[in-house]
């Protein structure tokens, strides 16, 4: 059972000597230690930098945006031209960066963004300017009705979309799963491809404030209030997708039926894991080994 916030208790560390819980039985929104059981010593958790500058701001992003797409590569989340991944522009926040429609995610640099207007219209950007119109048509809508969001990401990954075809929500089968807990949606239509902003709109309303939706038929939408937010989320999303996949053909075979954690244990997990700071600092490590495995040629 989850700790009660009025608790306190200790519990035994892996070196055998008593260690205090983190906030003394609530759950964390960092999952670190107090400083009185880190050895005497006080490791700073790291921070999306803060700019003064708006201009430095907007080409800091760029290249989180740039190497957010070479992880969607890496993953192998890219069909055909399908899929994009926005950015709200910290000069004109009423429009976007994107990625140039037919450009493949292993090869965007972030001098090859584009950014879109309010209007659909694309005012700034590399050298290919065409845009998808679904990109704008969903990530306009979404970044209208979420002023909250910085980023959006949506593609059409194998594992998402196939869970997409059940109609129905993920179960809260794994602590990974927990983050997505009563923050998440199924927007149960299907009507091609989304070619006008009515669908957009009507996308965004199902989406409300969670932080993901699963769109019927489609494919997976995740927010976040910073782009390596929305990446993880996506990330992680897919991969429950996948594992709740796996597990509902395990219980089909053996006749078991799949342990759902329950609402307490799981709104006390989410605490911890569901944050947008847990979600920066999950990403945190992808993209520090896109940036080590490309040398930073994504910046260019």
């Amino acid at each position: 059972m989850a700790p009660h916030a009025t608790e306190s208790s200790t519990v035994e560390g892996f070196n055998g000597h008593g260690m205090e819980p983190v906030n003394a039985g609530e759950a964390p929104l960092e999952p670190g230690v107090k400083k009185s059981v880190a050895q005497g010593k006080m490791v700073e958790f790291p921070r999306p930098p803060k700019f003064d500058d708006k201009y430095k701001e907007r080409d800091y992003l760029k290249g989180r945006l740039a190497a957010a797409f070479r992880i969607f590569g890496k993953n192998g989340f890219d069909e055909g031209v399908a899929g994009h991944i926005t950015m709200r522009d910290p000069v004109e926040p009423d429009s976007f960066w994107v990625n140039p429609f037919g450009v493949a995610f292993s090869h965007i640099n972030k001098s090859d963004l584009i950014r879109v207007g309010p209007d659909g219209k694309v005012v700034d950007g590399g050298d290919v300017r065409l845009l998808n119109t679904a990109a704008y048509m969903i990530h306009h809508a979404v970044h209208v009705a979420r002023p909250d969001v910085v980023c959006a990401a949506h593609s059409h990954s194998i594992y998402g979309r196939t869970w997409c075809t059940l109609g129905r929500k993920l179960d809260t089968i794994t602590q990974d799963a927990c983050a997505f807990h009563n923050d998440h949606v199924t927007y149960n239509s299907f009507n091609g491809v989304v070619l006008v902003e009515k669908e957009g709109q009507d996308i965004a309303a199902c989406l409300g404030n969670k932080k993901a939706a699963l769109l019927q038929n489609h494919g997976l939408l995740t927010v976040g209030k910073t782009i390596e937010e929305a990446v993880f989320w996506f990330v992680s999303m897919e991969r429950c997708c996948h594992s709740q996949l796996m597990a509902e053909a395990a219980a089909a075979y053996t006749g078991q039926k799949l342990v759902i954690i329950d609402d307490e244990q799981a709104e006390y997990t989410k605490r911890t894991v569901g944050s947008p700071a847990a979600g920066w600092f999950n990403a945190k490590p992808m993209f520090d080994m896109i940036h080590r495995e490309t040398q930073g040629a994504y910046l260019q």
